[in-house]
């Protein structure tokens, strides 16, 4: 069989897919890992931590040898490493005498992998032949979500069907879909990267306020959606007190579906759309949905604010990728890798932020007399309150974009 660059394509959606598996299939576990386990609402979030954190690490390593090691053996290992991190997350709790341990290295394993996708898919897909390259980009990034909304509605529904005591099985089970594609990148075609000396220089990017900028978009987008998708399920089912099926289809599966309802519109129309004006919007309606999920008091309702914010995040990330690559078309490897840097670390410290504020507020007498005042206990004060913390990073992003693009508009 004779592979094209749309076989590449499809491995890169696919790549996209294993990223949405290794992020979001253990958030799902949360409330299993806490019966099982034992673990605060600090140590899940810190298993967050780890995992953006480690991919961090990734990013900067990423960035700076890919080119060196070759697109082609980067990306099969960043697929290798996911694997065999799934794999880990199902069997290690079980060996190690502490299972907090296990958790902690499966994650830091596929970690590994979910940041060499993360640096490496973009500029491949950005180098393919083909014009409108912020569509494609934002069409790249729609599979995360579809990979989101499938990872949500198989295990929730298995865990359903087969009970919790068989969870372990689930990791492994989704292993196979970054097994396959490692497979996948030793066939496909791919494109040379920039050549070193037509790349722009790491110090010309850090000396344009536009690409600081950018890197602070990119913290920004990653906080505002990972705190929201990550705490959704623990949040649905402790703060809202919904059964666990109902609040995953009405939360973070809906999440994951208007995410990628948003990306692939914007996929497809994205060039009739301005999208410094798009991304202004999405900020201002993600505070509107953080504020809805943790202040309105009918679950139904909040449920569908946690939803309509996946709506809201959508263009965040990709749109401001595809800014970047805009104005800086020759940036490369680590352009890409730093964006994705700062993109994790708003992904880790996000969602990291919210658990130690959520166990901090359940220990406030003040804030616990308020919230049985509204007929809240412990966990829904800490659990609201800590995404209420989380809410300043849509509130960051939407004034820098208005700061942006009012600083243009004088200039002009």
């Amino acid at each position: 069989m004779k592979y094209t660059y749309k076989n590449t394509m499809h491995a890169c959606y696919t790549g996209f897919i294993t990223q949405a598996i290794v992020n979001n299939l253990a958030p799902l576990l949360f409330i299993i890992f806490q019966d099982r386990f034992n673990i605060s609402f600090e140590m899940v979030g810190r298993l967050i931590l780890i995992n953006f954190g480690t991919q961090i690490a990734a990013d900067l390593f990423a960035a700076k040898y890919a080119d060196r090691i070759g697109y082609r053996k980067a990306a099969v290992a960043a697929h290798l490493f996911c694997g065999l991190g799934l794999i880990c997350l199902g069997i290690l709790p079980g060996l190690l005498p502490n299972p907090y341990t296990g958790l902690m290295i499966a994650v830091m394993i596929y970690a590994v992998g979910g940041g060499f996708i993360e640096v490496l898919i973009s500029p491949i897909v950005e180098s393919l032949p083909g014009d409108a390259k912020a569509s494609a980009m934002s069409l790249l990034h729609s599979f995360y979500c579809w990979g989101q909304m499938a990872v949500v509605l198989i295990t929730t529904l298995l865990v359903k069907i087969l009970g919790a005591d068989v969870w372990f099985i689930l990791p492994v089970m989704w292993s196979v879909i970054p097994l396959y594609n490692m497979f996948m990148f030793m066939k496909v075609p791919l494109m040379p990267p920039v050549e070193e000396k037509e790349k722009t220089p790491l110090r010309q990017l850090f000396g344009a306020r536009t690409f600081v900028l950018a890197l602070i978009l990119m913290m920004c987008a990653g906080s505002s959606e990972l705190a929201m998708s990550q705490w959704s399920s623990l949040f649905a089912e402790k703060g809202l007190q919904v059964p666990k099926l109902v609040g995953d289809l009405l939360g973070p599966c809906l999440f994951a579906l208007l995410m990628g309802i948003g990306r692939t519109i914007y996929g497809n129309f994205g060039h009739r759309i301005n999208l410094k004006k798009a991304l202004i919007t999405s900020g201002a309606l993600c505070v509107i949905c953080y504020a809805v999920t943790i202040f309105v008091q009918v679950p139904i309702i909040s449920l569908l604010g946690c939803a309509l914010c996946g709506f809201s995040v959508s263009l965040m990330w990709p749109g401001t990728l595809s800014l970047t690559a805009e104005s800086f078309p020759k940036g490369g490897t680590a352009m890409f890798g730093l964006l994705a840097v700062f993109g994790d670390l708003g992904a880790s410290i996000g969602p990291w932020m919210a658990g130690l504020v959520s166990d901090l507020a359940q220990e406030s007498h003040r804030l616990l007399a308020i919230g049985q005042a509204y007929g809240m206990g412990s966990d829904q004060v800490g659990l609201k309150t800590g995404l209420l913390s989380a809410m300043i990073f849509p509130i960051m992003l939407t004034v820098s974009l208005a700061v942006m693009k009012e600083r243009k508009r004088v200039r002009s």
